[in-house]
């Protein structure tokens, strides 16, 4: 069953008030009086499934209101006596839903499962993170009783490559009878991902709506003010449906708008949110939305780009522009912008005039984040009353008062203090989660009027705003500057508008120097973010599977995963292919045929011929390419070369060469006074000093004089070496217009059979010729596509043989003389560690990394299995804090080192390098020491070290728990556990 919702028909409405009458003794029309505003028809829908026992895939916008359906889960497994779980991504997400939940089915009904954190965890209702429920499935945990009902929120996280896999692993694992609320941002391929889990667990409701219940509208805001991207009234939701082929909205009553259409129009947009007349939107629904991009904004862009190139290539000399060009190139590029850009404090002034507070400005920078608060408490603003101010400082008092005194000028309290009081805050994962916690409930009470964000905050925390600001359209990705995908758009500019709050949402773009506000309305307008499996087999999760199913029957789930489901979906359409391609390929042969003989023979040796002609003519290139190269790497200081050809034509001086070079460049002085340097690509053959001169030990190039002086006696040794340069002046050969013995007798051989086969005399040969080239070329595309076919055919279980044999390498899996696969004393270890490390973590252990530690040296040490560095903080080894530490990463590097070595060989992906950055500051902090001094001499912010901390603790406890760990290691574990959860660690605000 599949629908997707649009504007009903009459019959469609009358039938669907017949229902609702019926439904009313039933637990929808019971949980429904419960709500104080009406079910959409996607949630009535939805909730109707599931009362009626079937699974459901709800995927629809931000802010839509589908988790009312994972609510009415709850309600239907408390009214049944059973169990709910509802799980999230994020802890921050769970930390928020545990709240809601408990205040309204109670707290005793209500627990959280963090990994860190656990409240009332046999409560009927448990949220919990993905990865605790995966757990708990693996270690077929007693909680699991009587469960009746999962929701999974945010679905759509499966497609993350780093933890996607883990929402696959609890869709396939779930017992048959435990119905599935499966919740996801709108995606382009509801109905596949719908039709797998109707495949793997039984009847599936797909529900679709693209409907967002409070308009978005898009805008640019350049300078302090703010345009409309789009020309027309159109919203967002008015573009979706002809974008996306879902239907469009119902016509509305003409007369309805009669009475306003000859009121007049304004462009007064200091009440941007104000609704648009009822008389345009009678015109747009009659005519069909407009898609234009609003022409002012396309002839700012126009403006800009002339005044640049004006400013380029319109003054000063070119030598000048060029050493430029790298210095200031964006500086002037924003001096020659006719917008003057407004600084963060003016673009939150403008949207309060505006009345678009509350807002959410994305940074994608934790430090502009920071500096955007910092901008704004310089500048004076201030966006609360006395009275809210009053409140906030109360509300920041109380929310901080367990943090230690010493503690809170590291963590910068009193900077975050003063912006919430004035109304602004920052958001990222850098900050100390008790300060997020304070902002997001700030927020959502409506005392924090605007908070500077990085992507992470629209992950699922909810914090929706009347408005959302894009700074930029690019973010770095940890490689590379990249532009923002349609579904990032989407996603960012989803949070504006609250539901039975606002009007109206609004998203503005900051005008930035070489906005292309086409570009930008590509992006608001597009809805093409497909959802594509993440999954692949993991060292735990295959462990588990086989010992709870046995090997035979473990591929057989893994080849049910969704990422199997997709490959094999793709090899449908690759096969029709195929047979489509296997038709044409027998028309063309049936086109080449040829009285005289057999065309595919002739056409063959053709090929030969041709083939082997360029292969000689590669080989030739690549000997000369060689040649060249020698002779520019046997060059020294002070030869005199001559160029023949090129743009370097001429003599030069070598002054410098790299005898270390992979390939050589040396640096030579031409005979006009230029720097250059020369590469094989600048000669057409190989070269040799025709005289040589002495370069002074003085001699400086950057001088221009001691480089004329230097040309100068260049030119006076090569006239007065004369006859020697002309006898020299001609680039050597080396036998290199000559082919090699084999390939000259090759060509001659197909050659002479070319010429005495019968075909060769037939005079239709060269369109039968055309024929087989034709032929030729399908045929190669073809043989592609089945090597893809057989490439994606059962990838999952081949990967998951790969993971067997190397486990069965180190001896975690055994097999007897029957063949049967036993889990080994280690694979049971395995079994009960989690994590992108996880073979690493239980090699460590098995040689006996942790034996020797006392427990600040074992937290030290499990920092290295969790952390993750970023690229560019990756440094030397450190010095350790003791001998005993030494030796365990000795091990542990070295266990990674052969690891790495097998999986290569096995073809499987690698194991990440244990990070030893996080060593010092967890055993500082393991340690005793104060905040302040374990961050001293590191770029860690507050937040960060505390996130990588509870990672460390939640770790320790999974090796704690291990019923084969040696029982004093597993009491250190529980000591360093202790020493690590102190402090803003251990604090938490979850009620």
């Amino acid at each position: 069953m599949s629908s997707i919702s649009g504007s009903p028909s009459p019959s469609e409405s009358y039938q669907a008030a017949a229902q609702r009458a019926s439904e009313s003794k039933t637990y929808l029309g019971a949980f429904a009086r419960s709500l104080d505003f009406d079910l959409d028809d996607f949630q009535r829908e939805a909730c109707r499934s599931l009362q009626e026992g079937r699974g459901v895939l709800v995927a629809a916008p931000t802010g839509a209101g589908k988790t009312i359906v994972g609510e009415f889960a709850i309600y239907l497994a408390l009214e049944r006596g059973l169990k709910a779980f509802y799980t999230t991504p994020i802890k921050a997400l769970s930390n928020q839903k545990f709240s809601e939940l408990a205040s309204k089915y109670g707290a005793a009904n209500v627990g959280l499962l963090t990994g860190d954190t656990t409240i009332n965890g046999d409560a009927p209702v448990v949220v919990m993170t993905t990865e605790v429920l995966r757990n708990m499935l693996y270690a077929d945990s007693e909680t699991l009783g009587d469960l009746g009902f999962v929701v999974m929120d945010e679905v759509h996280y499966l497609a993350d490559r780093f933890r996607g896999a883990v929402w696959e692993e609890v869709i396939i694992h779930l017992p048959s009878e435990v119905q599935v609320a499966s919740l996801s941002a709108t995606v382009s391929n509801a109905e596949e991902f719908g039709a797998w889990l109707d495949t793997v667990r039984g009847d599936t409701d797909v529900i679709v709506s693209e409907h967002r219940p409070v308009p978005l509208w898009q805008h640019v805001m350049v300078g302090r003010e703010i345009v409309d991207l789009f020309a027309g009234d159109t919203t967002f939701d008015e573009i979706a449906p002809q974008a996306t082929g879902a239907p469009e909205t119902e016509v509305p009553d003409i007369s309805e708008a009669a009475e306003v259409a000859s009121e007049p129009s304004t462009t007064d947009r200091r009440n941007v949110h104000a609704k648009r007349s009822s008389a345009a939107k009678v015109q747009q629904a009659v005519t069909g939305p407009e898609f234009e991009v609003n022409p002012d904004l396309l002839a700012m862009a126009r403006s800009e780009s002339r005044m640049n190139m004006s400013g380029r290539f319109g003054h000063g000399g070119r030598s000048r522009r060029r050493q430029d060009r790298h210095r200031d190139e964006r500086q002037q590029s924003e001096q020659r912008s006719p917008v003057r850009k407004a600084s963060r404090p003016q673009v939150i002034e403008s949207l309060r005039r505006q009345d678009l507070l509350p807002a959410i400005t994305f940074i994608f920078s934790r430090a502009g984040c920071d500096a955007a608060v910092a901008q704004c408490a310089a500048s004076g603003l201030w966006l609360t009353t006395e009275r809210e101010q009053q409140f906030i400082a109360q509300r920041v008092d109380d929310a901080s008062h367990e943090i230690p005194a010493d503690d809170l000028d590291v963590l910068g309290f009193w900077g975050w203090r003063d912006g919430l009081v004035r109304g602004f805050a920052a958001h990222h994962a850098g900050m100390l989660p008790t300060f997020k916690e304070v902002v997001e409930k700030l927020f959502a009470d409506g005392l924090v009027k605007a908070v500077f964000a990085t992507e992470t905050l629209a992950l699922g925390v909810n914090m929706p705003a009347r408005c959302v600001v894009l700074e930029k359209l690019e973010k770095f990705n940890g490689e590379a500057h990249v532009n923002i995908t349609a579904g990032e758009y989407t996603q960012l500019t989803g949070r504006a508008g609250r539901r039975g709050i606002d009007v109206e949402g609004h998203a503005v773009v900051l005008w930035q120097p070489g906005t292309d506000p086409a570009a930008v309305a590509g992006l608001a307008s597009r809805r093409t973010y497909p959802l594509n499996s993440s999954f692949r087999p993991t060292y735990n999760m295959s462990i588990n599977l086989i010992a709870q199913f046995g090997r035979v029957r473990a591929r057989e789930i893994l080849e049910s995963s969704f990422a199997q489901f997709q490959a094999d979906r793709s090899v449908v359409g690759i096969a029709r292919q195929v047979r489509g391609r296997e038709e044409s390929l027998a028309g063309y042969a049936k086109s080449m045929q040829c009285h005289l003989g057999d065309f595919t023979e002739y056409a063959k040796l053709r090929r030969e011929l041709s083939d082997a002609e360029n292969f000689a003519a590669r080989d030739h290139q690549r000997a000369r390419k060689s040649h060249v190269a020698d002779s520019l790497a046997r060059l020294i200081p002070g030869d005199v070369i001559s160029i023949l050809s090129g743009r370097l034509s001429g003599h030069a001086v070598v002054l410098e060469v790299d005898p270390n070079a992979r390939e050589p460049r040396p640096s030579v002085l031409t005979s006009d006074n230029q720097l250059r340097r020369i590469g094989v690509h600048d000669l057409e053959g190989p070269v040799s000093p025709v005289t040589r001169i002495r370069i002074p030990k003085s001699f400086n190039a950057k001088v221009p004089k001691a480089r004329r002086d230097l040309a100068s006696s260049m030119r006076h040794a090569i006239s007065e070496d004369a006859p020697h340069s002309r006898r020299n002046s001609r680039h050597e050969d080396f036998g290199l217009g000559a082919r090699l013995p084999d390939q000259e007798k090759k060509i001659t051989d197909l050659r002479r059979a070319l010429r005495a086969h019968p075909c060769h005399g037939c005079s239709e040969r060269e369109d039968h010729a055309r024929w087989s080239e034709r032929w030729w070329k399908l045929r190669k595309e073809t043989d592609g596509l089945v090597r893809q076919i057989q490439s994606r055919t059962n990838t999952i279980a081949k990967t998951f043989d790969r993971v067997c044999d190397l486990l069965s390498a180190y001896g975690y899996l055994e097999s007897n003389d029957a063949g049967h696969v036993t889990i080994s004393v280690d694979g049971q270890r395995l079994r009960r560690i989690y994590g992108e490390k996880d073979l690493l973590i239980s090699q460590s252990v098995r040689r006996g990394a942790l034996n020797d530690l006392d427990a600040a040296e074992l937290a030290s040490l499990a920092s290295t299995l969790v952390y993750q560095a970023k690229r560019e903080d990756r440094g030397l080894r450190p010095k350790m804090p003791s001998v005993s530490l030494e030796s365990a990463v000795d091990i542990v590097v070295r266990e990674w080192s052969q690891l790495e070595d097998t999986e290569e060989h096995h073809r499987l992906p690698l194991t990440g390098e244990p990070e030893l950055g996080l060593m010092w500051p967890m055993y500082k902090w393991a340690k005793g020491r104060h905040l302040q001094d374990v961050l001293s001499g590191t770029d860690l912010a507050a937040g960060d070290f505390v996130r990588w901390a509870k990672q460390v603790v939640d770790l320790l406890d999974q090796l704690a728990k291990i019923p084969q760990l040696d029982p004093r290691v597993a009491r250190i574990c529980r000591e360093a556990i202790d020493l690590v959860r102190r402090g803003v660690v251990a604090y938490s605000t979850v009620a």
